[in-house]
């Protein structure tokens, strides 16, 4: 057979699918992500928000103005990195879906043969196996495939259905925990982004509050008191902003996210279902290991 026959019935290839390696970036395991490439994604989101916005500064329009820093209330540059890790967090959520849209068209590649009355057992693992490596490059870096080659890979030492079921069932325990812990960075952005917030409203208040105390230090009068009282009012309103923008991104984040993890966890249950029907499912209830040719 050719090599260009060879390309021709290969149907998924991870340098050619994942995202990562698309742009030449160093890919992470399944749906795991680079965060060197998220970082840039990030920060070109950002720049484009701020270009969007950039138009309508100064134009008295205080949701606007609220992020960008100066002007006559003195705002701080807290919404900068608010805005900025916001957008970072959105790239690795972005990353991960369409790395789990990859991972997702494996449960499409057909390796094992149409016929009702076959067996898996040692001798057809072998050419269950050559046919994976046919159709698919690099099958260790899918998450149903990698299932499948562990446990076919085994099957002649394994020799039986309870161990071959148990063979899967740990490894999908791992393919859990591995995805489970590449959230980690990302709900750690989300618990800083309302930090953040919380910083900015503390500069605003120690901000006005510390205006306001000089002013009685220096033994105003009623009406400077007041003057300076109303200006303590609206610093803590623009104090308050950052806090605003913080939640809300929060928010945002909190809901894209979930709704990515929730489709990755609906794949690995398709992924232990597939398992079961393609692999357990037609295997007999006996020994399997069979004598070498």
């Amino acid at each position: 057979m050719g090599k260009d026959t060879m390309a021709e019935e290969r149907k998924l290839s991870w340098d050619h699918s994942d995202i990562e390696r698309v742009c030449g970036f160093q890919s992470r395991k399944f749906t795991g992500v680079n965060y060197v490439f998220t970082c840039i994604i990030g920060a070109a989101l950002s720049a484009l928000f701020y270009a969007a916005l950039l138009p309508f500064r100064g134009r008295g329009i205080q949701l606007i103005d609220m992020f960008f820093h100066g002007g006559a209330e003195h705002r701080s540059t807290i919404p900068y990195y608010t805005v900025f890790l916001t957008g970072w967090a959105l790239a690795i959520v972005f990353v991960k879906w369409k790395k789990l849209q990859v991972q997702r068209r494996a449960l499409e590649v057909k390796i094992l043969p149409d016929d009702p009355n076959f067996v898996l057992s040692p001798r057809t693992a072998r050419e269950i196996l050559d046919r994976m490596y046919e159709k698919v490059d690099s099958p260790r870096r899918f998450v149903l495939f990698d299932r499948i080659e562990r446990a076919l890979s085994n099957l002649k030492n394994l020799g039986n259905i309870s161990a071959v079921a148990e063979c899967l069932n740990n490894q999908a325990a791992n393919d859990d925990n591995y995805l489970a812990s590449s959230y980690t960075v990302l709900k750690g952005f989300i618990w800083a982004i309302p930090v953040l917030g919380f910083i900015g409203t503390v500069i605003g208040l120690s901000t006005a509050v510390g205006g306001f105390g000089t002013v009685v230090a220096q033994g105003a009068d009623i009406e400077q008191l007041k003057s300076s009282l109303g200006g303590v009012t609206g610093g803590l309103a623009v104090a308050f902003e950052t806090t605003l923008i913080a939640l809300v991104a929060a928010l945002f984040v909190q809901l894209v996210m979930t709704f990515v993890q929730n489709k990755e966890e609906l794949f690995l249950d398709d992924c232990a279902d597939y398992c079961h029907r393609n692999l357990i499912a037609k295997m007999k209830n006996v020994n399997l290991i069979e004598p070498e040719a």
